[in-house]
């Protein structure tokens, strides 16, 4: 889960860079919207009315628009579509647009079309998109870039991927340019799923248009490759990135590697997973560029699925003599693997060491994992004295915070028999205003079913 979180956040920082410049070469300063003269507040509340009544199909829907006595104009159909676009379904917002183009024919705008468009994108509904563009392509307008890139990054993410590059082959269809932000937005989405040969393809096809963008584009790959865990493929777009003086390489590119080969190791090599990635920390230290706490956190983490337990605490003193801080992901990281295995003693010690020791303040994710981790292998007294350990740091937020650990406990202390702590918790709760969401009949011992765990004493709790 943390993989995949600092994933996410590494390819979302490098496709920010990638778009923001080019895009605003594109768009409008502001939004459009804000342009668009207010409509009459009753036509408004009329139309959003009859297009978010669900009763009836949709036939009935254009029947009940025609009987509408409202002056219909673009900038009023923009607003009931924005207006109704988060719950209203998708076919209905359709056949809406659909009813508006007939009625105001060319008094809707490329514009208008566009953000439709988006809007059935963000909304993931393929066959509406399908709709849209065709209708689009018939009326001779205009697709603009930044809606070719909404629809491509969601007919990718759909599985869609063969639909999004045909469009782009035919881009010229939708009077829409080949050019680098189109290029980029069709790599970009590709390689965000690890479709990095099909965007290596687009590159090769079109390296001509890539100019000013291409240090983000070869990153785009490198994250593809290493999507798929294929650790020649991304090497070698690394080796690339090395020999050609128009590229940069920085960390981002390293880390993105150090988790492709973490992850191969993890599942066909564990032998491999400390001396290889230290070997490529070496490799970067020598370009000049530290590894940081998400490089060591990108190795912890495979270590800890793999309950690799001294090479992680090794690891820990590694990262602090290169003088590289750890951070709360860190603590949590080895906390972890320190919990699964039976160490509790020295899981707490961890903790103790990052607030006390570091005066690291972790957030409320931290402890709520880790308590959950603790009542799932049935260590609730360890739950209980962390969740004490969570009160009187600030994760709390005055005690709001607390709502969702005081469920767990409650339920898991009552379900094991211990109704007299549990009660105590609930009423601790009730005084300090905070609202419960497990039901107060869990302590009634007639009423909840308790279970006790049969397992050997062990020495695990004074490791």
């Amino acid at each position: 889960m943390i993989t995949m979180l600092l994933r996410k956040l590494a390819y979302s920082s490098v496709l920010l860079k990638t778009t923001n410049a080019d895009k605003s070469k594109h768009l409008p300063p502001f939004s459009i919207y804000n342009t668009i003269a207010p409509c009459p507040k009753p036509e408004l509340e009329e139309l959003c009315r009859v297009v978010s009544n669900v009763i009836g199909g949709l036939d009935d829907l254009e029947s009940s628009l025609n009987a509408c006595k409202v002056d219909l104009t673009s900038s009023l159909v923009i607003q009931v579509i924005d207006q109704c676009k988060a719950q209203v379904p998708t076919r209905r917002l359709l056949r809406f647009f659909t009813w508006s183009s007939k009625i105001l024919k060319c008094a809707l705008e490329d514009t208008d079309f566009n953000y439709a468009i988006r809007v059935m994108a963000k909304r993931k509904d393929h066959k509406a998109i399908e709709i849209l563009l065709s209708d689009l392509q018939n009326q001779r307008r205009v697709l603009d870039s930044h809606t070719f890139s909404v629809v491509a990054d969601t007919l990718v993410k759909l599985g869609k991927e063969d639909d999004a590059l045909g469009i782009f082959k035919n881009l010229y269809l939708f009077k829409c340019p080949q050019d680098k932000v189109t290029v980029s937005a069709i790599v970009n989405a590709l390689c965000a799923k690890g479709h990095a040969r099909r965007a290596e393809g687009v590159v090769w096809h079109h390296k001509d248009k890539l100019s000013g963008v291409e240090s983000t584009t070869y990153r785009a790959l490198l994250y593809g490759w290493s999507f798929q865990e294929n650790v020649k493929e991304a090497r070698r777009i690394l080796q690339e990135i090395k020999s050609n003086k128009k590229l940069v390489l920085d960390l981002y590119c390293y880390n993105t590697f150090l988790r492709c080969l973490c992850e191969y190791n993890l599942k066909h090599n564990q032998s491999g997973l400390v001396p290889e990635t230290l070997n490529v920390m070496m490799e970067m230290r020598s370009y000049k560029i530290a590894p940081n706490s998400i490089s060591f956190n990108i190795l912890l983490s495979c270590l800890g699925r793999a309950r690799r337990v001294k090479e992680s605490l090794n690891i820990l003193e590694s990262m602090k003599r290169s003088g590289c801080e750890p951070d709360w992901v860190t603590y949590y990281l080895i906390t972890r693997v320190l919990f699964l295995t039976g160490r509790f003693g020295k899981g707490n010690q961890m903790v103790e060491q990052m607030i006390q020791g570091r005066g690291l303040q972790p957030p409320l994710k931290f402890y709520y994992d880790l308590i959950g981790l603790l009542c799932g292998v049935e260590r609730v007294n360890h739950a209980l004295a962390l969740f004490e350990r969570m009160k009187t740091s600030s994760a709390g937020g005055g005690g709001y915070g607390y709502g969702p650990v005081y469920d767990v406990l409650i339920t898991k202390l009552c379900k094991g028999g211990d109704f007299v702590k549990g009660r105590e918790l609930w009423n601790e709760a009730m005084k300090m205003g905070i609202p419960l969401s497990c039901p107060s009949s869990v302590l009634d011992p007639s009423v909840t079913e308790v279970f006790v765990l049969e397992r050997k004493e062990d020495q695990s709790e004074a490791r």
